[in-house]
């Protein structure tokens, strides 16, 4: 089915007054429609997109682009993940089941299972598995990259910005000069950043994954026009997959202004 028909007509909650209504709905005038179907709110690719975002947020905030996300979760998940992220709650949606995920068709992940298991105790085993690759192409290399560090990609972490991953030492940003400069992702940057989400999700889990049988599904992209039609897809097929550029995530958007030429 068309993914911008789901869109139109399928309802979800928004998260900053609870009212349910369709991802496009008031978003007519906009020239371009971004919609992101995240995992599970809690998950390493839900929250890198978000921080991708944010650190754009000034340059797409020009544009005529409406940006909405639906993410796996309740309310709550929805509120704690936009105030940690800074993802605005007036474009966040919650789907507590993963059904527009399973309506779009999305890769739900590795589904090995062994006897006695309960769909929860199933869910990590798969996650396990996932992390290390099985199921899931590309995860590894994105992992490595994480520490690696990535001369094609954005610095992330400012340099007057303090760091405080417990039970690391806190310090600055500043000290990531010393792997090798600034302007770029330096060696272990990308790696802290993951360690700060993943420490956030584990201290607030149950907030986070309210339910863990949807801890593997993934999620994907969508870019429309202002006539609904698809200019650019991105279905994710693992864990640290959300984009096909993963040192430049939103590199797709150079498509949106192309279209908007034509």
């Amino acid at each position: 089915m068309n993914p911008y028909y789901i869109f139109n007509h399928t309802k979800h909650q928004r998260v900053s007054d609870g009212i349910i209504q369709p991802l496009l709905e008031n978003r007519e005038t906009a020239s371009h429609i971004l919609i992101l179907v995240w995992p599970q709110l809690g998950d390493f690719d839900s929250l890198e997109y978000a921080c991708c975002l944010k650190r754009e947020a000034e340059k797409l905030a020009d544009e005529k682009l409406a940006i909405g996300a639906v993410g796996i979760g309740s309310l709550s998940s929805g509120k704690r993940f936009c105030e940690y992220t800074g993802f605005p709650q007036e474009n966040l949606f919650v789907d507590p089941n993963a059904e527009l995920h399973c309506q779009l068709n999305l890769y739900s992940g590795l589904n090995f299972s062994l006897p006695g298991l309960s769909g929860s105790q199933k869910a990590w085993l798969n996650l396990l598995l996932m992390c290390a690759g099985i199921g899931s192409p590309g995860t590894l290399g994105e992992v490595f990259r994480g520490y690696r560090g990535d001369r094609q990609a954005p610095q992330f972490i400012g340099d007057d910005e303090m760091i405080e991953n417990k039970p690391l030492p806190a310090f600055k940003g500043s000290f990531f000069q010393l792997a090798g400069g600034s302007g770029f992702q330096r060696p272990f940057e990308l790696a802290t950043l993951r360690l700060r989400n993943m420490v956030e999700v584990l201290k607030n889990w149950q907030t986070y994954v309210p339910n863990s049988a949807y801890l593997t599904q993934r999620g994907a992209t969508f870019l429309f026009n202002s006539q609904g039609e698809l200019v650019y897809e991105h279905r994710d097929p693992g864990i640290l997959g959300f984009a096909a550029n993963m040192s430049q995530p939103l590199s797709f958007l150079s498509l949106w202004k192309i279209d908007s030429c034509m």
